[in-house]
């Protein structure tokens, strides 16, 4: 079941946006919603292993923020906020990467599994994860994998840049979580 709704990044609820100096300034892409009956494309590379079933998918949107080292940006951490099907906040994501959910208090930390990642031309790639630690009985406990799909923006800004800056440049994306299927 697709979860679609208003669409409340974290970054946005803090009043964030591009912090520091740079060379360039990132825009928000504008992006189209996604159908909630439409069918999310899953990329050969991010696929999950057999054996695991769905048990959640919500739409996220947020920040990818970069810091400039030696003149190029590179990743620093992402800050999103994903949704339930009437658009209620419910999960904070951030740098670990870690999901927590806002109402259990559940958490997931995951770790990209290696070569399984589907570039999205214009967008942060999509990503298979797998679960590095899990706590909680809620929505996270006994997640095993976690998907990043259908990615929009996010991409750091091309060029050079001055040491120390920081940039947040907007990102959508559908996360899916996953349990061994009983």
């Amino acid at each position: 079941m697709r979860r679609v709704g208003l669409l409340v990044g974290a970054a946005a609820l803090l009043g964030l946006a591009a912090c520091g100096t740079t060379t360039g300034t990132a825009k928000p892409t504008p992006v189209a919603q996604a159908s909630p009956d439409a069918p999310v494309a899953v990329a050969a590379a991010v696929q999950v292993p057999a054996g695991q079933q769905l048990v959640g998918e919500y739409p996220a949107t947020g920040v990818q923020t970069y810091s400039c080292t030696n003149g190029a940006w590179k990743g620093l951490e992402p800050a999103a906020t994903l949704v339930d099907k009437t658009g209620k906040p419910i999960i904070l994501h951030s740098r670990g990467p870690v999901w927590v959910s806002t109402v259990d208090g559940s958490a997931v930390e995951a770790t990209p599994v290696d070569g399984a990642k589907n570039d999205v031309k214009g967008a942060v790639p999509e990503l298979l994860l797998k679960t590095k630690t899990a706590r909680g009985d809620g929505l996270f406990g006994k997640v095993s994998y976690v998907q990043r799909l259908a990615t929009e923006g996010g991409v750091a800004p091309s060029g050079a840049c001055k040491n120390g800056a920081q940039i947040s440049v907007p990102y959508k994306a559908i996360y899916t979580f996953f349990t061994p299927a009983a």
